[in-house]
């Protein structure tokens, strides 16, 4: 568990720089995409993933792009430690699901039919 203590507040100037810089970025790919129509569809889709990395790389240098990246290496760290399903125990497991799924719809489909008489024999039909 992380013991730092966060400290509120919105970030320095330089920051709310660099966040409204990263939401130009994206918009001006956006706006690429949509004004530019004439281009090719692969050039024009280029324009807007070179707008969100750019973009990116301009937010991963404020104070919340290095919680971010901190928050995505500590998460790498973590996953390491998880001890995954073998096949095998994957598969009885989505089989198990697979029955669920299939007793549970089989009791609503019951169900709804009872509702479905009883409603139709109260309305008299």
């Amino acid at each position: 568990m992380n013991s730092k203590v966060e400290q509120p507040g919105s970030g320095s100037a330089g920051d709310i720089v660099k966040y409204a810089l990263a939401v130009l970025l994206v918009a001006a790919g956006v706006a690429t995409y949509i004004y530019f129509d004439q281009w090719a569809g692969i050039a024009r889709a280029g324009a807007v993933a070179a707008g969100l990395v750019l973009a990116a790389v301009v937010f991963l240098t404020s104070a919340k792009g290095l919680q971010t990246r901190e928050f995505l290496s500590e998460s790498r760290f973590e996953l390491r430690k998880v001890v995954w399903p073998t096949r095998q125990e994957a598969m009885r497991t989505t089989w198990v699901v697979i029955i669920a799924v299939a007793v549970l719809s089989l009791i609503l489909a019951a169900m709804d039919l009872l509702i479905q008489f009883l409603v139709k024999l109260i309305l008299g039909q």
